[in-house]
């Protein structure tokens, strides 16, 4: 029960927050004609410290909307106090962002410069924009791509197998130049990158027989070439890094569980183990620091028995003193199959090893262009599902498609939407809830910072949420409300404290400074 003290302050922070909601009804509105949680930023400055909040809700009524809230210094007694303890501390966080297909850089080259540099500094510019910092591209083709390809599918004579290893039309003349114009922008964006395929001569159809598999599908990484193929990797990192662009991190190969992709290779953990020693050990040759994630796929294994718990299998197998074991950091997963909670599972059996969500897609299949049905459920699953369950990066797939899908590959998903869609002779983008959940958590949550929790939390109906510290010393909080009511709350780290309303349906990033 509270004591006579605790309820005086109950009843000032309720008459205080019934006079706040009648003033904000009277004096306070948005751009798009709704109340504004928070102080109206078209207001003039009290000089007081402030939250920046950013807003958007699956109606539409705040749509990436900036706002702030007062701060006062002190304690609260508030009933509904969020209060942050930055001693309890968890993953460091390396980024959210989106990935970089050809067609999404077609389709951002077909945009007026003027305006795909609009686009680009809105959305990856950590002064003047959201601050996206992580992007995902493919080594060769993946199904939007403009044919499927490797960067050798010529084989070499023996001397040099990789003789004819050069990158293609996509890298040179759309994905390259798209990322250049990106790290004009955001000089520290984080690039992972994943094969669909290793060259078709490296294929057989079992690793017993080592009998030839020819075919853009399925097929197994001959045993013979795990050499050949971890200096085809090196090659792929060396050529990007001579176009001025280094490569962060890879995975041995995109979906290794999936056999019919239009472009795939069958790699279970009894085979990328083996290969991603031989990886390790060539990258630390040749004095590279790029970081391997292993497996890159579904939380269910794709149902396949003998494949569950993938990531620790390998790690089991390969133990900890090859060559290059440091760069062997962590696992990487999609969500088209079984629970993010297969990412506690993980990190429970490997708590050394880090975790990322590499990708997830919207389309048809899911109303991937109703805000209304997807912005809860995508910031829920993708964002604080997996930075909840020890995920360092969230990424996305497609950042830009056109408004027929595409273009994309026979073979490949030909029912997916961008983050955003463009439209109207590339002049008219419309904003997808994929780009919404990256945005508003790469708008609070810097590169670096790391996830902390709470000491009091005040278990409002429908409320999720994640607490951060960035590297600048300022707090960061992404919240949720999944409700169909406004929900009031006090956030606080015992040194002061702001309230925030987190409208229906929407979600609130909040940025302060530290005292």
């Amino acid at each position: 029960m509270p004591n006579t003290m605790e309820k005086k302050y109950m009843i000032v922070e309720i008459l205080t927050s019934v006079l706040t909601a009648l003033l904000m009804a009277c004096g306070s509105s948005s751009e798009n004609g709704g109340e504004t949680p928070g102080t109206n930023p078209d207001t003039p400055s009290t000089g007081k410290k402030v939250a920046s909040l950013l807003m958007t809700t699956a109606n539409g009524a705040y749509d990436l909307k900036n706002a702030t809230a007062d701060i006062t210094k002190g304690s609260t007694m508030a009933a509904t106090v969020l209060r942050l303890d930055a001693s309890k501390t968890y993953q460091k966080i390396d980024g959210f962002g989106f990935a970089l297909t050809y067609s999404s850089c077609y389709n951002l080259l077909k945009m007026s410069a003027a305006d795909r540099r609009t686009f680009l500094k809105k959305t990856y510019s950590t002064t003047e924009g959201y601050g996206v910092s992580y992007a995902r591209i493919s080594i060769g083709c993946n199904d939007f791509s403009s044919t499927e390809y490797t960067l050798c599918d010529t084989k070499g004579p023996d001397t040099d197998l990789l003789q004819h290893f050069v990158l293609q039309n996509d890298e040179k003349n759309y994905v390259i130049p798209v990322i250049k114009e990106i790290l004009a922008i955001n000089p520290n964006l984080k690039i992972i990158a994943s094969p669909w395929t290793c060259p078709k001569w490296m294929k057989v159809k079992d690793i017993s027989t080592k009998k030839a598999h020819n075919a853009w599908t399925d097929g197994h990484l001959n045993p013979d070439y795990y050499e050949t193929y971890a200096d085809y990797f090196v090659r792929f990192i060396q050529a990007m890094q001579a176009e001025g662009i280094s490569i962060y991190a890879i995975t041995p190969q995109n979906e290794p569980l999936n056999k019919g992709n239009c472009a795939s290779l069958y790699m279970p953990w009894q085979e990328e183990a083996p290969f991603v020693k031989a990886l390790a050990a060539d990258f630390e040759k040749n004095h590279l620091k790029t970081k391997i994630y292993v497996f890159d796929h579904n939380y269910n294994y794709d149902g396949i028995s003998d494949q569950q718990d993938y990531p620790v299998k390998v790690y089991n197998t390969l133990g900890s003193s090859f060559d290059g074991s440091e760069l062997v950091v962590g696992a990487a997963y999609h969500d088209y199959g079984g629970s993010n909670t297969e990412l506690d599972d993980i990190h429970q059996q490997a708590p050394t090893k880090d975790l990322i969500f590499s990708e997830s897609s919207i389309g048809t299949w899911n109303d991937g262009r109703n805000l209304s049905k997807r912005l809860v459920a995508d910031m829920k699953s993708i964002v604080l599902g997996t930075v909840n369950r020890h995920c360092k990066a969230v990424l996305v797939w497609n950042l830009m498609l056109d408004d027929r899908l595409g273009p994309n590959l026979d073979g490949g998903c030909q029912t997916c939407y961008g983050a955003v869609d463009i439209s109207n002779n590339y002049t008219h983008i419309s904003r997808n809830s994929h780009y919404y959940v990256i945005t508003q958590s790469a708008a609070a949550v810097e590169t670096g910072a790391q996830r902390i929790g709470t000491s009091r939390d005040p278990k409002l109906p429908g409320i999720s949420h994640a607490e951060f510290l960035n590297p600048d010393g300022s707090y960061a909080l992404l919240l949720l409300n999944e409700s169909s009511e406004n929900q009031t709350m006090t956030v606080s780290d015992g040194n002061q404290y702001f309230k925030v309303t987190v409208p229906a349906s929407g979600v609130v990033s909040c940025k302060w400074d530290r005292l």
